[in-house]
């Protein structure tokens, strides 16, 4: 694709570009709106300055930065992707659809747009999705991600499933320490060189959904040799329906009955207990997840659910004698256990990004407790409950979310290696919330550091 050809504006980019592999970030940040002033339609100074405001945290100046790319680039494959990505995190499903499907209009073998396109088609349960999975893939399963520190970066090696279901780990393994080489581990081809590495951080998390993803981790694991955070073998039996049998025998712990059946046999069973959650496998925060009250609503729900396998879940009542449902989250981190929040909710369906925090300042009053006195709050049997769950998961970065029990006993929702770690808006309401949030990623660095050393 040509471009017209500036001297001073090629060096102003190639400027910007070292000014931002050097992760001077807003040195970086004036060099390309300097360009833009000069010339508002430069592709090359849009797309990176997107990718760097993306890289900070600033999601909607990077989708201006994209929007304005795909304005004025609208027959650049790379500009439709780089925006669909963006809508794809933000989980506009059909914007995504809408710029990876023009992209490949443009380049059917654009392997990124195949990505996203199996990304969408999968979310949307619309067939097709495998075959996208392969054009994106095959021979692509490895990315090199920039490294922007100085002197030379710890060399890890990130596994990662192409279907999703990974632990969101860009805030703890900075791209100022470690130069990290990415595999979408289902995809990988055994006969290739492993990219050079000091240690593997297993991030495919979801073992319900990624049992093709943790097969290819743990072979390249073995043939590794190099420390493994998460080994996928122990990923691989947090699984919901094994987590429930196993961790059910925990003194002080509830767990829920759970079966994984076909859509027709649960609508054929005798006497299930109401009120009763469905759930398809593979998802979260509270996607394709609901309550059921009732026989007579059963066959809707599964219909709306897509049919085909899901899980039939025992309904845990988290309400506490005010009438609100609570759900606490507490992390694993190399042994130790961080708590990172709690969420209050009128609904049953608890998520802190849903839940009422902003608006009730005794839920943030009540969740500050918490987070500066957890084993306070939570009591002596939750607290011994808590350890045991840490120790029967066996991994080195994971979390819990439960509720508690009249009885001071777990009522657990889930415990894996998925659990999102997300910072504090920036208002000031949520300042008390920000040490608990440091203390999990800085303990999930300073992990990884240690293992490099031993």
């Amino acid at each position: 694709m040509n471009f017209a050809s500036d001297p001073g504006i090629d060096a102003a980019l190639e400027r910007a570009r070292a000014l931002a592999a050097q992760a001077q970030d807003e040195a970086a940040k004036a060099a390309y709106l300097e360009i833009l002033r000069n010339d508002p339609t430069h592709f090359f100074a849009l797309n990176e300055l997107a990718g760097l405001a993306l890289a900070g945290g600033f999601r909607s100046a990077a989708r201006t930065a994209y929007l304005q790319a795909v304005r004025h680039h609208p027959d650049n494959p790379v500009a439709r992707v780089n925006l669909a990505n963006l809508l794809r995190q933000d989980n506009d499903v059909e914007g995504a659809r809408l710029h990876y499907e023009h992209a490949l209009g443009i380049d059917p073998q654009l392997h990124e747009a195949h990505q996203g396109m199996a990304w969408v088609l999968n979310e949307l349960g619309l067939e097709g999705a495998e075959r996208h999975w392969h054009k994106g893939y095959s021979g692509h399963a490895v990315v090199t991600v920039p490294y922007r520190g100085t002197g030379r970066g710890v060399p890890l090696l990130l596994l990662v499933s192409a279907r999703g279901g990974n632990i969101p780990t860009r805030p703890w393994i900075s791209d100022r320490q470690f130069a990290v080489s990415a595999i979408h581990a289902e995809f990988w081809d055994s006969g290739m060189p492993l990219p050079p590495h000091a240690l593997i951080v297993n991030a495919i998390g979801d073992a319900d959904l990624c049992a093709a993803a943790l097969a290819g981790a743990e072979e390249i694991a073995a043939r590794s040799g190099a420390p493994v955070i998460n080994p996928p073998a122990r990923v691989r039996l947090t699984g919901r329906l094994e987590n429930a049998r196993r961790l059910a025998a925990i003194e002080g712990l509830i767990a829920p009955r759970i079966e994984r059946l076909p859509a027709a046999q649960i609508l054929e069973a005798r006497a299930p207990r109401f009120p009763l959650l469905l759930r398809r496998p593979g998802f979260h925060t509270g996607q394709h997840f609901v309550q059921v009250g009732s026989r007579e609503a059963l066959g809707a729900a599964i219909a709306a659910l897509g049919g085909g396998e899901l899980f039939v879940i025992e309904y845990l009542n988290a309400r506490g004698a005010d009438g609100m449902a609570r759900k606490y989250r507490v992390m694993f981190v190399d042994g130790v256990l961080h708590p990172l929040h709690l969420a209050v909710s009128a609904d049953w369906k608890v998520h802190y990004f849903s839940a009422a925090m902003a608006e009730v300042a005794a839920h943030r009053a009540e969740e500050r407790r918490f987070l500066e006195d957890m084993s306070g709050v939570l009591g002596a049997r939750a607290m011994a409950a808590l350890q045991q769950v840490g120790g029967a998961l066996g991994l080195d970065y994971g979390g819990v979310d439960f509720a508690l029990a009249p009885d001071g006993s777990l009522l657990l929702f889930e415990a894996n290696a998925t659990m999102v770690v997300f910072e504090p808006g920036a208002d000031p309401m949520w300042d008390y919330r920000r040490r608990a949030v440091r203390e999990v990623l800085a303990a999930a660095t300073r992990m990884l550091l240690h293992r490099v050393s031993i």
